[in-house]
């Protein structure tokens, strides 16, 4: 690309009565890069509602988002342009891939600018509807203290906190929400990427 940075354009969400009949999926078919966006910007937006609801206050994003397909045309459409925007040969975990630019999501009133600097795409699953992913960053302390919590809890404020002690992350869910934020305690680039 020949921009220095990708910058998310202005939120166009699915409008009411807009969204896409086949299996109440919000943004699938994605079928653009400007549609890609718009899923971008949905999940940055959302994937922070629920953290904020959580926590009481906005966690700072990790650097990595995915999107989750749900039909074989749409995974090999977003595909090839992921092939088109990240670097196929710098990746982690096989999975997500350095973006050959950042995209920058900006400040939303109290929500703060993101950077994203990994993409994933998701091969389609029927029985995971979520519109994708977004991983966010908890200190150490506050981590160590979520997992004391949870021995006895499994809902803060009416979220549900699943812990998957094969990734040492949280997952938020929500029935009111088709997002799926992650916790962790490091970023992308402290990962060593």
């Amino acid at each position: 690309m020949k921009n220095n940075n990708q910058s998310i354009p202005s939120p166009s969400f699915v409008k009411e009565g807009e969204q896409n009949k086949m299996q109440g999926y919000k943004f699938s078919p994605v079928r653009s890069k400007k549609e890609l966006f718009n899923t971008i910007e949905y999940l940055h937006v959302t994937c922070n509602e629920l953290c904020k609801l959580t926590f009481g206050r906005y966690l700072p994003p990790a650097g990595n988002i995915g999107i989750f397909c749900h039909f074989e045309d749409e995974f090999k459409f977003l595909t090839s342009l992921c092939e088109e925007l990240t670097d196929r040969n710098e990746n982690w975990n096989q999975k997500y891939y350095r973006l050959h630019e950042p995209i920058i999501v900006s400040s939303k009133g109290d929500m703060p600018r993101a950077v994203y600097t990994y993409l994933y795409i998701r091969k389609p699953d029927p029985d995971k509807p979520e519109v994708g992913d977004i991983d966010f960053v908890l200190e150490d302390k506050r981590f160590a203290e979520l997992k004391n919590f949870l021995h006895d809890n499994s809902n803060i404020n009416g979220v549900d906190i699943f812990y998957r002690p094969d990734l040492d992350m949280f997952r938020l869910s929500s029935p009111d929400y088709d997002v799926l934020p992650y916790i962790t305690t490091t970023t992308m680039k402290e990962k060593g990427i």
